[in-house]
């Protein structure tokens, strides 16, 4: 019997590299749009036909390093240079050991967000990067 996972243990990859210390992915998702289509004599239920898949803006949240790697990638972005990278999601155990996997493809940075800053308080400056993407798909473990 399988149990579930904590989803506070993952990693993040762009073009096989680990990009350490994300916080927190959202977006993860697929929606599928149908048509309905109304047949004369059958009143119980429409037919439903599938159209296209979207898959909305990964969403990436981080402590903010010294490293400026995703600023550069968006900044090249914002000069007109766009550069498409692959990528994955894995969820991991408490050993380590990948349990499942997303890989997606075609990304490249649509928004960047800075931290806030506020004296007041001690909480960790966070950036938060969003990936738009080609869609993705179930992955191989590593």
């Amino acid at each position: 019997m399988s149990r579930p996972n904590g989803s506070f243990r993952f990693r993040v990859e762009l073009d096989g590299i680990e990009v350490a210390g994300f916080s927190e992915v959202s977006g993860l998702q697929a929606e599928t749009e149908y048509e309905e289509y109304f047949e004369g004599g059958l009143n119980s239920h429409p037919h439903r036909f599938a159209k296209r898949t979207k898959y909305p803006p990964l969403v990436l949240k981080r402590g903010v390093t010294d490293a400026w790697e995703l600023w550069e990638w968006y900044e090249d972005v914002i000069n007109g240079k766009i550069v498409r990278k692959t990528g994955a999601i894995a969820m991991v155990d408490l050993a380590g050991n990948e349990l499942r996997r997303w890989d997606f493809s075609g990304a490249y940075p649509v928004k960047w967000h800075g931290p806030d800053f506020n004296a007041s308080q001690s909480a960790v400056a966070i950036e938060t990067l969003e990936l738009v993407h080609d869609g993705w798909k179930k992955g191989q473990k590593k």
